[in-house]
């Protein structure tokens, strides 16, 4: 039986993609194997990766001075790739952290010999706010500027775009990307896990603009230098075939069912839904600030943290699953990405009317 999955990632991929994948997995474009079997040099598979990258050109609508990069590591590997390819040791970088994987972020770039300026850390919120754009400015010189517009585990995101003064905006989209629109000329440089709203775990997508690339320090691996992956179309190695092929899947999905504007609008309703939920209720509550509200994290908690087991037991027998908050947040949280549908929302609101009821 399928169920309602609210895992933060891996997260949930269309039915529709799935059944897809599964017919074709034991014989892929009659060759009689499966596109996990197949050559990556092949002319199949080939035009599979090129046609992933037409596709998610168009559903971004990515300008065409803009690289898009198949690369493997997830969006952790960024961490370290981005100050190798658009930074010098001893260059000054600037950061806004407003939780645990900007704080990452932060650490890579360290590990790299920058000065790492932190120009707004929302530590005394607990990293439950934003930084408006009047409380913080870029640092003099920044080589770039980088920020996590949506932070998976405290269910943060920004409401604005940060202004760099000029200097290259990097963004970490893993929670968001695919979900709404994105004004993809705004940014030098945008990264992204897939295993949210792209596909399955393995694969991160890089977008980077043509002036920022080909200036990598020596010693930066191969598979993470930027000029030679593009120059190789992401094929220097042996690439995340699958997850490439699922990609691809995940984008023909998103055009059919209105592209991202229609999806946009779809999880904005899901989100108000459940924070409309949450907060005509005196048994739930949420800590992230209005303002700073994730569309796609959302955590929650009960004002007896005893129960806390106890929902996330029943709610997976009613087949509502991962509901589990973060172990450094505690209480619970739903992610509901492209793929969960509105169904699953109201079915999660109306278990948590009843599980209230009941121990209310």
């Amino acid at each position: 039986m399928r169920v309602y999955n609210f895992s933060a990632g891996p997260a949930m991929l269309p039915l529709a993609v799935l059944e897809r994948a599964q017919s074709e997995l034991t014989d892929w474009k009659g060759s009689g194997m499966s596109v996990v079997e197949v050559s990556h040099r092949g002319k199949d598979f080939v035009s599979c990766a090129e046609q992933a990258e037409v596709l998610l050109r168009e559903v971004l609508a990515v300008p065409d001075n803009y690289k898009v990069l198949f690369l493997q590591g997830g969006a952790s590997a960024q961490f370290d790739a981005v100050p190798m390819n658009l930074s010098a040791p001893g260059d000054v970088v600037s950061f806004l952290r407003t939780g645990s994987w900007s704080g990452k972020a932060v650490a890579g770039a360290r590990r790299q010999g920058l000065q790492v300026e932190v120009i707004a850390d929302q530590k005394d919120s607990n990293y439950t706010t934003v930084p408006a754009p009047s409380e913080y400015e870029i640092a003099p010189g920044s080589s770039y500027l980088h920020y996590t517009p949506n932070e998976t585990i405290g269910g943060v995101e920004f409401d604005h775009i940060p202004e760099t003064g000029g200097a290259p905006l990097v963004a970490d989209t893993s929670s968001t990307i695919l979900s709404r629109p994105l004004d993809v000329s705004a940014y030098g440089l945008i990264y992204a896990g897939a295993q949210k709203n792209m596909g399955p775990a393995g694969l991160c997508v890089v977008i980077v603009r043509d002036d920022l690339i080909g200036k990598a320090r020596p010693a930066t691996p191969s598979v993470l230098e930027y000029a030679g992956m593009a120059a190789a179309d992401s094929m220097l190695n042996t690439p995340p075939t699958f997850a490439i092929y699922l990609l691809g899947l995940v984008l023909e999905w998103i055009a059919e069912t209105g592209g991202l504007a229609a999806m946009g609008e779809r999880n904005q309703a899901k989100a108000a839904a459940l924070y409309g939920a949450i907060d005509s209720s005196d048994f739930y509550s949420n800590p992230v600030a209005t303002n700073a509200r994730s569309w796609t994290n959302v955590p929650f908690l009960m004002a007896d943290p005893s129960l806390d087991k106890t929902f996330v037991a029943e709610a997976a027998q009613a087949g509502l699953t991962n509901l589990g908050g973060h172990r450094s947040v505690g209480g619970m949280r739903a992610s509901i990405y492209n793929a969960m549908p509105a169904q699953g929302v109201q079915a999660l609101i109306d278990f948590m009317a009843d599980f209230e009821r009941r121990n209310g």
